[in-house]
């Protein structure tokens, strides 16, 4: 696909353009300056063409985050097919803009000047003084108005070429409003709880009234899921401020996609890279370092909220933590969102070259000792910044996903169970017989395992957790939560 990189200085409106093309809030917009400092990239469809859009950062110095952000988006300006330099049409030009459009020009790529903010007809008359920049492929638009987009699309699907053109139902104007994608979903059935222990229950605690065993006493029976959905890893890579996630993903990629800097908070906008790795597909999501809540100011509230929705859409994720200094509270509070999204996990301690080597027995048993609800976590320590033992990560990642991806049969789950209950006996509720009558899997990513009995209520908390640990001692699942469902007999 043809790259359309969009660049220009602070405040153009770069981000709200790429949200315009993209047709969704995807980039976080604000005033504030430096708000995109990582390149994101999404597939866009102009009109019926396929094309790679790349928002970049604005071209600004002055600081250590800012040269690099200037720097990030100079290199995609390099390696785009088109260019659309963006300025502000409620100003008069800049000499520093004049400078960049002329060195973008000699790129030999197609280059259009974008005048953003020209809202309405009297405003018009600013696009004259952008003349001056001798370029005639000049628009003058308003992204907030949507006003005068179709010219630019236009001239845009000129330069992509006809190969790129896909077979769509639906080709109308590309231009529409931006509307949010207010799909929910919703847990299907009725009257449940669920526990500490991600243990669910129903309410109805009288005995059965079906003889048949309902779907799930059917011979290894599973919910249906897309097979090359194993195969699409979804990881986001998560941590307080300054641990070193962007220095990770560029570790993973094993190229600096991703801006680092000793600024805390230097990522806002989530940012998400693919990679092959022996036959698999990784999607790695740095996302915006988290901060205690008394501290989110300005954009970093929406950046929390843009870490929350992809660890919702996420299968796994890696907890960073800096293994240098000591373990913060939020350390524990930013693990809790992997814990209560239900993703497999990987602890990293990361800095582990600059980490007090000798206590490293210690190190391990504190991160135990906090973070006992992923207990199923593996941990690797490692040097994001000299890459040290990053690639074994790759295949840890990959053996995980397996384990969150098994699917375990109905008679081996209830040889187990069989085993465990001869072992320890049920205890009885209220002088009532508690009869496990047997368990199966109804589902993976994560697994999730069906006990059939005749009162769901009546499994004490205690004994769950002894039978989740005689599960985990006979299959591997390691690094994913295993989640149980107590259900009657008959319950579909």
């Amino acid at each position: 696909m043809k790259k359309i990189a969009i660049i220009g200085r602070p405040n153009v409106g770069k981000s709200s353009l790429f949200n315009r093309l993209v047709k969704k809030r995807d980039a976080i917009t604000s005033d504030i300056a430096g708000t995109t400092r990582d390149v994101k990239r999404r597939e866009v469809i102009i009109m019926n063409k396929e094309a790679l859009l790349l928002d970049t950062g604005g071209l600004d110095q002055g600081c250590e985050l800012f040269d690099k952000i200037k720097e990030k988006s100079l290199e995609a300006a390099k390696k785009a097919d088109i260019i659309l330099y963006m300025v502000d049409g409620k100003s008069i030009p800049e000499e520093d803009d004049k400078k960049l459009f002329y060195e973008l020009q000699t790129l030999g790529k197609n280059v259009a000047l974008v005048v953003n903010k020209i809202d309405n007809d009297k405003m018009k008359d600013n696009l004259w003084d952008f003349y001056e920049f001798g370029t005639d492929a000049i628009f003058g638009i308003s992204v907030a108005h949507n006003r005068s987009i179709v010219p630019l699309l236009e001239w845009l699907y000129d330069k992509i070429p006809d190969s790129d053109i896909i077979k769509s139902e639906d080709d109308e104007d590309d231009v529409n409003i931006i509307q949010e994608d207010e799909s929910e979903f919703e847990f299907d059935e009725h009257n449940e709880e669920e526990d500490d222990d991600g243990f669910f229950y129903t309410d109805e605690d009288e005995e059965e009234d079906f003889e048949d065993d309902s779907i799930f006493a059917q011979n290894d029976r599973i919910k249906e899921f897309d097979e090359n959905d194993i195969n699409h890893i979804k990881i986001s890579i998560i941590g307080r401020t300054n641990v070193g996630k962007s220095s990770l993903l560029n570790a993973l990629l094993g190229e600096e996609r991703s801006v680092v800097s000793s600024v805390a908070g230097t990522t806002i906008d989530p940012i998400d890279e693919s990679i092959d790795y022996k036959g698999k597909q990784l999607t790695f999501v740095d996302t915006a370092g988290l901060r205690r809540r008394g501290k989110i100011v300005g954009i970093e509230k929406f950046a929390l909220m843009r870490t929350k929705e992809m660890l919702e859409n996420s299968n796994m994720a890696l907890v960073v933590l800096d293994a240098s200094e000591p373990f913060l509270d939020l350390d524990e509070k930013i693990a809790g969102l992997v814990d209560s999204n239900r993703l497999a996990c990987i602890i990293v301690l990361n800095k582990w070259d600059i980490a007090p080597r000798e206590d490293y027995d210690k190190i391990i048993q504190e991160v135990r000792d906090r973070f006992k609800f992923l207990a199923y976590a593996p941990i690797i320590t490692l040097s994001a910044k000299s890459h040290k033992r990053v690639d074994k990560l790759h295949d840890m990642i990959l053996e995980i996903n397996e384990n969150y991806s098994q699917r375990i049969r109905t008679s081996e789950l209830n040889e187990v169970l069989e085993r465990a209950m001869r072992r320890h006996h049920l205890p009885s509720m209220h002088g009532q017989i508690i009869k496990i009558f047997y368990a199966t899997q109804y589902e993976t990513r994560p697994p999730k395992i069906a006990i059939v009995m005749n009162k769901p209520r009546g499994l004490h908390f205690t004994y769950r957790r002894y039978l989740t640990n005689k599960l985990r001692e006979a299959f591997n699942f390691s690094g994913t939560p295993v989640l149980f469902k107590a259900k009657k007999r008959g319950e579909k």
